[in-house]
Protein backbone atom coordinates (compact mmCIF):
# COMPACT_ATOMS: atom_id res chain seq x y z
CA UNK A 1 0.00 0.00 0.00
CA UNK A 2 1.44 3.37 -0.99
CA UNK A 3 1.59 5.97 1.75
CA UNK A 4 1.80 9.09 -0.39
CA UNK A 5 -1.33 10.76 -1.74
CA UNK A 6 -2.39 9.52 -5.18
CA UNK A 7 -1.83 12.99 -6.63
CA UNK A 8 1.84 12.74 -5.63
CA UNK A 9 2.31 9.14 -6.73
CA UNK A 10 0.89 9.96 -10.15
CA UNK A 11 4.06 11.95 -10.84
CA UNK A 12 6.58 9.54 -9.35
CA UNK A 13 9.89 9.17 -11.19
CA UNK A 14 9.54 5.43 -11.62
CA UNK A 15 12.22 2.85 -10.95
CA UNK A 16 15.33 4.91 -11.64
CA UNK A 17 17.31 3.68 -8.67
CA UNK A 18 19.63 0.69 -8.86
CA UNK A 19 20.52 -2.46 -7.00
CA UNK A 20 22.92 -1.70 -4.10
CA UNK A 21 26.48 -1.61 -5.32
CA UNK A 22 25.59 -1.88 -9.01
CA UNK A 23 27.24 0.46 -11.57
CA UNK A 24 25.48 3.78 -11.96
CA UNK A 25 23.53 4.32 -15.21
CA UNK A 26 24.76 7.28 -17.24
CA UNK A 27 21.44 8.70 -18.44
CA UNK A 28 21.00 11.24 -15.64
CA UNK A 29 22.71 12.98 -12.77
CA UNK A 30 22.76 10.93 -9.57
CA UNK A 31 21.52 12.08 -6.18
CA UNK A 32 22.43 9.81 -3.26
CA UNK A 33 19.88 10.39 -0.51
CA UNK A 34 19.69 9.18 3.09
CA UNK A 35 16.65 9.02 5.37
CA UNK A 36 17.05 7.32 8.74
CA UNK A 37 13.54 7.24 10.19
CA UNK A 38 9.85 7.45 9.27
CA UNK A 39 9.64 11.25 9.21
CA UNK A 40 12.76 11.43 7.04
CA UNK A 41 11.23 8.89 4.66
CA UNK A 42 8.22 11.17 4.17
CA UNK A 43 10.44 14.21 3.62
CA UNK A 44 12.65 12.23 1.27
CA UNK A 45 9.74 10.99 -0.85
CA UNK A 46 8.34 14.48 -1.31
CA UNK A 47 11.82 15.79 -2.09
CA UNK A 48 12.31 13.09 -4.75
CA UNK A 49 9.02 14.10 -6.38
CA UNK A 50 9.92 17.80 -6.32
CA UNK A 51 13.40 17.14 -7.72
CA UNK A 52 12.02 14.91 -10.46
CA UNK A 53 9.58 17.67 -11.43
CA UNK A 54 12.56 19.96 -11.99
CA UNK A 55 14.72 17.36 -13.74
CA UNK A 56 13.04 14.09 -14.89
CA UNK A 57 16.42 12.53 -15.76
CA UNK A 58 17.65 12.45 -12.14
CA UNK A 59 18.65 9.08 -10.71
CA UNK A 60 18.21 8.32 -6.99
CA UNK A 61 20.19 5.94 -4.79
CA UNK A 62 20.78 5.62 -1.05
CA UNK A 63 18.80 4.63 2.03
CA UNK A 64 15.08 5.16 2.61
CA UNK A 65 11.85 3.58 3.74
CA UNK A 66 8.65 2.44 2.09
CA UNK A 67 7.61 5.84 0.75
CA UNK A 68 10.93 6.45 -0.98
CA UNK A 69 11.04 2.87 -2.23
CA UNK A 70 7.56 3.34 -3.72
CA UNK A 71 9.14 6.06 -5.86
CA UNK A 72 11.87 3.80 -7.18
CA UNK A 73 14.64 3.91 -4.58
CA UNK A 74 16.30 0.56 -3.85
CA UNK A 75 17.43 1.07 -0.25
CA UNK A 76 21.02 0.01 0.41
CA UNK A 77 19.87 -1.55 3.70
CA UNK A 78 16.66 -1.36 5.78
CA UNK A 79 16.05 2.17 6.99
CA UNK A 80 14.80 0.72 10.30
CA UNK A 81 18.40 -0.22 11.14
CA UNK A 82 19.05 3.48 11.80
CA UNK A 83 15.90 4.30 13.78
CA UNK A 84 17.31 4.45 17.29
CA UNK A 85 17.30 7.37 19.72
CA UNK A 86 18.83 8.08 23.11
CA UNK A 87 22.34 8.35 24.53
CA UNK A 88 22.13 5.05 26.37
CA UNK A 89 19.74 3.29 23.99
CA UNK A 90 22.17 3.53 21.06
CA UNK A 91 25.02 1.76 22.87
CA UNK A 92 23.96 -1.84 22.09
CA UNK A 93 23.65 -0.88 18.40
CA UNK A 94 26.99 0.89 17.98
CA UNK A 95 28.77 -1.97 16.21
CA UNK A 96 25.90 -2.54 13.80
CA UNK A 97 25.58 1.19 13.08
CA UNK A 98 29.30 1.42 12.33
CA UNK A 99 28.90 -1.37 9.81
CA UNK A 100 26.00 0.43 8.14
CA UNK A 101 28.05 3.64 8.06
CA UNK A 102 30.86 1.81 6.30
CA UNK A 103 28.41 0.35 3.77
CA UNK A 104 26.95 3.80 3.05
CA UNK A 105 30.39 5.37 2.53
CA UNK A 106 31.46 2.55 0.22
CA UNK A 107 28.26 2.81 -1.81
CA UNK A 108 28.73 6.56 -2.28
CA UNK A 109 32.34 6.10 -3.33
CA UNK A 110 31.34 3.40 -5.82
CA UNK A 111 28.45 5.32 -7.37
CA UNK A 112 30.21 8.69 -7.41
CA UNK A 113 26.95 10.67 -7.20
CA UNK A 114 26.64 14.26 -8.34
CA UNK A 115 25.24 15.23 -4.95
CA UNK A 116 24.57 13.65 -1.54
CA UNK A 117 21.52 14.61 0.53
CA UNK A 118 21.22 13.55 4.15
CA UNK A 119 17.88 14.06 5.87
CA UNK A 120 17.73 14.61 9.64
CA UNK A 121 19.05 11.62 11.71
CA UNK A 122 22.09 13.67 12.79
CA UNK A 123 23.68 10.85 14.79
CA UNK A 124 24.24 8.87 11.59
CA UNK A 125 23.98 11.52 8.87
CA UNK A 126 26.65 13.86 10.24
CA UNK A 127 29.09 10.98 10.66
CA UNK A 128 28.43 10.02 7.05
CA UNK A 129 29.03 13.60 5.87
CA UNK A 130 32.26 13.69 7.87
CA UNK A 131 33.47 10.45 6.26
CA UNK A 132 32.96 11.83 2.74
CA UNK A 133 34.07 15.39 3.56
CA UNK A 134 37.23 15.17 1.47
CA UNK A 135 35.77 13.10 -1.37
CA UNK A 136 34.71 16.08 -3.48
CA UNK A 137 30.97 15.33 -3.48
CA UNK A 138 28.47 18.16 -3.17
CA UNK A 139 26.56 17.72 0.08
CA UNK A 140 23.25 18.99 1.45
CA UNK A 141 21.96 18.37 4.94
CA UNK A 142 18.19 18.75 5.10
CA UNK A 143 16.68 19.40 8.58
CA UNK A 144 19.21 21.38 10.57
CA UNK A 145 20.58 19.67 13.70
CA UNK A 146 18.78 21.06 16.74
CA UNK A 147 21.95 22.24 18.43
CA UNK A 148 20.10 25.39 19.44
CA UNK A 149 18.22 23.14 21.88
CA UNK A 150 21.13 21.21 23.33
CA UNK A 151 24.84 20.46 22.81
CA UNK A 152 25.45 23.88 21.25
CA UNK A 153 29.21 23.26 21.25
CA UNK A 154 28.71 20.75 18.43
CA UNK A 155 28.30 23.66 16.04
CA UNK A 156 32.10 23.93 16.02
CA UNK A 157 32.23 20.56 14.23
CA UNK A 158 29.97 21.65 11.36
CA UNK A 159 32.18 23.76 9.02
CA UNK A 160 33.03 21.61 6.00
CA UNK A 161 30.38 18.94 6.63
CA UNK A 162 27.97 20.28 4.00
CA UNK A 163 27.74 22.79 1.19
CA UNK A 164 24.18 23.76 2.03
CA UNK A 165 22.10 23.46 5.20
CA UNK A 166 18.31 23.49 4.84
CA UNK A 167 16.21 24.47 7.86
CA UNK A 168 12.60 23.67 8.75
CA UNK A 169 12.15 26.35 11.40
CA UNK A 170 12.11 30.10 10.72
CA UNK A 171 14.44 31.11 13.55
CA UNK A 172 17.22 28.68 12.62
CA UNK A 173 19.02 30.63 9.81
CA UNK A 174 19.63 33.59 12.12
CA UNK A 175 20.80 31.30 14.93
CA UNK A 176 23.35 29.62 12.66
CA UNK A 177 24.36 32.94 11.07
CA UNK A 178 25.27 34.30 14.52
CA UNK A 179 27.70 31.40 14.75
CA UNK A 180 29.22 31.93 11.32
CA UNK A 181 27.30 29.28 9.36
CA UNK A 182 24.96 29.93 6.46
CA UNK A 183 21.59 28.16 6.58
CA UNK A 184 18.42 28.52 4.52
CA UNK A 185 14.80 28.23 5.63
CA UNK A 186 12.70 26.12 3.26
CA UNK A 187 9.50 25.70 5.29
CA UNK A 188 8.24 22.80 7.32
CA UNK A 189 7.13 19.56 5.59
CA UNK A 190 4.15 19.26 7.93
CA UNK A 191 2.42 21.84 5.74
CA UNK A 192 2.33 19.22 2.95
CA UNK A 193 1.11 16.41 5.15
CA UNK A 194 -2.49 16.52 3.93
CA UNK A 195 -3.71 16.29 7.51
CA UNK A 196 -6.54 18.73 6.90
CA UNK A 197 -8.04 16.48 4.23
CA UNK A 198 -9.13 13.99 6.89
CA UNK A 199 -12.77 12.90 7.16
CA UNK A 200 -14.12 12.11 10.63
CA UNK A 201 -17.29 10.34 9.49
CA UNK A 202 -15.33 8.12 7.12
CA UNK A 203 -13.00 7.05 9.93
CA UNK A 204 -15.81 6.19 12.32
CA UNK A 205 -17.64 4.24 9.64
CA UNK A 206 -14.55 2.34 8.52
CA UNK A 207 -13.66 1.30 12.07
CA UNK A 208 -17.21 0.91 13.39
CA UNK A 209 -16.80 3.59 16.07
CA UNK A 210 -20.04 5.07 17.52
CA UNK A 211 -20.52 8.76 16.84
CA UNK A 212 -20.66 9.52 20.57
CA UNK A 213 -17.47 7.66 21.51
CA UNK A 214 -14.52 10.00 22.11
CA UNK A 215 -11.49 9.17 19.96
CA UNK A 216 -8.10 9.47 21.65
CA UNK A 217 -4.99 9.48 19.46
CA UNK A 218 -1.98 7.78 21.04
CA UNK A 219 1.40 8.45 19.41
CA UNK A 220 4.21 6.53 21.16
CA UNK A 221 6.89 7.31 18.56
CA UNK A 222 8.37 5.91 15.39
CA UNK A 223 11.47 4.22 16.81
CA UNK A 224 11.71 0.75 18.32
CA UNK A 225 13.67 2.25 21.21
CA UNK A 226 10.83 4.68 22.10
CA UNK A 227 7.69 2.59 21.79
CA UNK A 228 8.36 0.03 24.57
CA UNK A 229 8.90 2.84 27.07
CA UNK A 230 5.65 4.69 26.38
CA UNK A 231 3.06 2.05 25.49
CA UNK A 232 2.97 0.39 28.96
CA UNK A 233 2.33 3.82 30.49
CA UNK A 234 -0.39 4.49 27.90
CA UNK A 235 -2.11 1.22 28.77
CA UNK A 236 -2.28 2.04 32.49
CA UNK A 237 -3.41 5.56 31.67
CA UNK A 238 -6.29 4.13 29.60
CA UNK A 239 -7.34 1.89 32.50
CA UNK A 240 -7.70 5.00 34.67
CA UNK A 241 -9.33 7.10 31.95
CA UNK A 242 -11.98 4.48 31.18
CA UNK A 243 -13.42 4.81 34.69
CA UNK A 244 -14.60 8.29 33.72
CA UNK A 245 -14.88 7.75 29.97
CA UNK A 246 -15.87 4.08 29.54
CA UNK A 247 -16.46 4.44 25.79
CA UNK A 248 -13.08 6.02 25.02
CA UNK A 249 -11.71 4.72 21.72
CA UNK A 250 -7.90 4.65 21.49
CA UNK A 251 -6.24 4.92 18.06
CA UNK A 252 -2.51 4.41 17.44
CA UNK A 253 -1.17 5.78 14.12
CA UNK A 254 2.23 4.25 13.35
CA UNK A 255 4.59 3.85 10.44
CA UNK A 256 4.30 0.39 8.82
CA UNK A 257 7.88 -0.45 9.84
CA UNK A 258 7.03 -0.17 13.54
CA UNK A 259 3.48 -1.61 13.40
CA UNK A 260 4.50 -5.22 14.22
CA UNK A 261 6.29 -4.02 17.36
CA UNK A 262 3.24 -2.04 18.45
CA UNK A 263 0.83 -4.92 17.77
CA UNK A 264 2.99 -7.24 19.84
CA UNK A 265 3.07 -4.81 22.77
CA UNK A 266 -0.71 -4.21 22.83
CA UNK A 267 -1.89 -7.78 22.21
CA UNK A 268 -2.93 -8.26 25.87
CA UNK A 269 -4.55 -4.86 26.38
CA UNK A 270 -8.14 -5.21 27.66
CA UNK A 271 -9.32 -2.66 25.08
CA UNK A 272 -7.61 -3.09 21.72
CA UNK A 273 -6.64 0.22 20.09
CA UNK A 274 -7.18 0.68 16.37
CA UNK A 275 -3.76 0.47 14.69
CA UNK A 276 -3.55 2.85 11.75
CA UNK A 277 -0.70 2.55 9.22
CA UNK A 278 -2.23 4.18 6.13
CA UNK A 279 -1.55 7.91 5.87
CA UNK A 280 -5.10 8.76 4.71
CA UNK A 281 -6.61 6.71 7.54
CA UNK A 282 -4.34 8.57 9.96
CA UNK A 283 -5.63 11.91 8.74
CA UNK A 284 -9.20 10.67 9.06
CA UNK A 285 -8.39 9.62 12.63
CA UNK A 286 -7.12 13.12 13.41
CA UNK A 287 -10.34 14.59 12.05
CA UNK A 288 -12.37 12.27 14.29
CA UNK A 289 -10.25 12.80 17.42
CA UNK A 290 -11.22 14.79 20.49
CA UNK A 291 -7.65 14.88 21.80
CA UNK A 292 -4.26 13.19 21.61
CA UNK A 293 -1.45 11.97 23.82
CA UNK A 294 1.82 12.16 21.90
CA UNK A 295 5.54 11.93 22.32
CA UNK A 296 7.42 15.17 21.75
CA UNK A 297 8.65 15.89 18.24
CA UNK A 298 7.18 16.53 14.78
CA UNK A 299 3.99 14.72 15.79
CA UNK A 300 2.97 17.81 17.77
CA UNK A 301 2.98 19.86 14.55
CA UNK A 302 1.03 17.16 12.72
CA UNK A 303 -1.63 17.21 15.40
CA UNK A 304 -1.68 21.01 15.36
CA UNK A 305 -2.31 20.86 11.58
CA UNK A 306 -5.17 18.48 12.32
CA UNK A 307 -6.49 20.86 15.00
CA UNK A 308 -6.26 18.10 17.62
CA UNK A 309 -5.79 19.29 21.24
CA UNK A 310 -2.97 17.35 22.86
CA UNK A 311 -0.87 16.42 25.84
CA UNK A 312 2.85 15.91 25.13
CA UNK A 313 4.87 13.32 26.99
CA UNK A 314 8.17 11.48 26.81
CA UNK A 315 10.20 8.99 28.80
CA UNK A 316 13.75 7.80 28.22
CA UNK A 317 16.34 5.87 30.16
CA UNK A 318 16.96 7.75 33.47
CA UNK A 319 20.66 8.17 32.67
CA UNK A 320 19.79 9.60 29.24
CA UNK A 321 17.32 11.98 30.91
CA UNK A 322 19.89 13.15 33.46
CA UNK A 323 22.48 13.84 30.77
CA UNK A 324 19.95 15.55 28.50
CA UNK A 325 18.77 17.91 31.23
CA UNK A 326 22.32 19.15 31.68
CA UNK A 327 22.56 20.00 27.99
CA UNK A 328 19.08 21.22 26.97
CA UNK A 329 19.05 24.99 26.46
CA UNK A 330 15.39 25.64 25.55
CA UNK A 331 12.40 26.07 27.87
CA UNK A 332 10.15 23.59 26.02
CA UNK A 333 10.48 20.31 24.15
CA UNK A 334 7.18 20.43 22.21
CA UNK A 335 7.67 22.19 18.88
CA UNK A 336 4.33 24.02 19.14
CA UNK A 337 5.45 25.49 22.46
CA UNK A 338 8.86 26.49 21.12
CA UNK A 339 7.36 28.27 18.13
CA UNK A 340 4.69 29.97 20.21
CA UNK A 341 7.18 31.03 22.87
CA UNK A 342 4.87 29.83 25.62
CA UNK A 343 3.23 26.65 26.89
CA UNK A 344 0.37 26.04 24.49
CA UNK A 345 0.20 22.31 25.24
CA UNK A 346 1.11 20.62 28.54
CA UNK A 347 4.43 18.78 28.67
CA UNK A 348 4.47 15.72 30.91
CA UNK A 349 8.06 14.49 30.75
CA UNK A 350 10.05 11.76 32.50
CA UNK A 351 8.89 11.68 36.17
CA UNK A 352 5.65 13.39 35.12
CA UNK A 353 5.03 10.71 32.51
CA UNK A 354 2.89 8.60 34.84
CA UNK A 355 -0.49 6.94 34.13
CA UNK A 356 -2.23 9.01 36.79
CA UNK A 357 -0.91 12.39 35.65
CA UNK A 358 -1.47 11.64 31.97
CA UNK A 359 -5.03 10.46 32.61
CA UNK A 360 -5.74 13.66 34.52
CA UNK A 361 -4.43 15.91 31.74
CA UNK A 362 -6.22 14.01 28.95
CA UNK A 363 -9.45 14.02 30.96
CA UNK A 364 -9.25 17.80 31.31
CA UNK A 365 -9.12 18.19 27.53
CA UNK A 366 -12.05 15.80 27.08
CA UNK A 367 -14.16 17.55 29.72
CA UNK A 368 -13.27 21.19 29.15
CA UNK A 369 -14.09 22.50 25.64
CA UNK A 370 -12.60 25.89 26.54
CA UNK A 371 -9.19 24.34 27.26
CA UNK A 372 -9.28 22.47 23.95
CA UNK A 373 -10.36 25.60 22.07
CA UNK A 374 -7.54 27.64 23.59
CA UNK A 375 -4.99 25.20 22.18
CA UNK A 376 -6.64 25.21 18.75
CA UNK A 377 -6.53 29.00 18.51
CA UNK A 378 -2.79 28.95 19.27
CA UNK A 379 -2.14 26.30 16.61
CA UNK A 380 -3.02 28.73 13.80
CA UNK A 381 -0.52 31.27 15.10
CA UNK A 382 2.23 28.62 15.16
CA UNK A 383 1.55 27.15 11.73
CA UNK A 384 1.64 30.54 9.99
CA UNK A 385 5.35 30.76 10.80
CA UNK A 386 6.25 27.57 8.92
CA UNK A 387 5.55 28.52 5.27
CA UNK A 388 8.39 29.14 2.78
CA UNK A 389 8.41 32.33 0.73
CA UNK A 390 7.28 30.54 -2.44
CA UNK A 391 5.73 27.14 -3.19
CA UNK A 392 5.76 24.12 -0.94
CA UNK A 393 8.54 23.16 1.47
CA UNK A 394 9.58 20.30 -0.84
CA UNK A 395 9.69 22.68 -3.82
CA UNK A 396 11.82 25.15 -1.86
CA UNK A 397 14.22 22.39 -0.76
CA UNK A 398 14.43 21.00 -4.31
CA UNK A 399 15.20 24.48 -5.69
CA UNK A 400 18.10 24.85 -3.25
CA UNK A 401 19.43 21.40 -4.19
CA UNK A 402 19.13 22.00 -7.92
CA UNK A 403 20.88 25.36 -7.50
CA UNK A 404 23.79 23.64 -5.78
CA UNK A 405 23.77 20.79 -8.31
CA UNK A 406 24.21 23.32 -11.12
CA UNK A 407 27.07 25.14 -9.39
CA UNK A 408 30.67 24.51 -10.52
CA UNK A 409 32.36 22.05 -8.19
CA UNK A 410 35.04 24.57 -7.22
CA UNK A 411 32.43 26.84 -5.63
CA UNK A 412 30.55 24.15 -3.75
CA UNK A 413 33.74 22.69 -2.25
CA UNK A 414 34.65 25.85 -0.36
CA UNK A 415 34.34 25.40 3.37
CA UNK A 416 32.56 27.98 5.46
CA UNK A 417 34.48 28.76 8.62
CA UNK A 418 33.03 29.95 11.90
CA UNK A 419 33.80 33.60 12.52
CA UNK A 420 36.03 34.31 15.46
Amino acid sequence: MNSLPESELAHQPGNRAFQPGAPTPQHGRVIWILAGEASGDVIGARLMLALHAQDPTLVFAGVGGGRMEALGLHSLFPMSDLAVMGLVEVLPRVRHLRQRLLEAVQDIELRKPDLVVTIDSPGFALRLLQKIENSGFKRVHYVAPQVWAWRENRVKEFPGLWDRLLCLLPFEPEWFAQRGLEARFVGHPVLQSGVRQGNAARFRTRHNIPETAPVLILMPGSRRSEVPKLLPVFRKMLDILRKKHPDICPVIPVAPVIAPTVRNLIRKWPVQPHIVTDIHDKHDAFAAAQCALTKSGTSTLELAMGNVPMVVTYRVNPLTAMMARRMIKVPYVAMVNLLAGREVVPEMLQENCTPEKLADMVSKLLDDPAAAKKQQMAFEEVLEKLSPAVGTPADAAAAEIMDLLDEPVSRSSKKKKISE
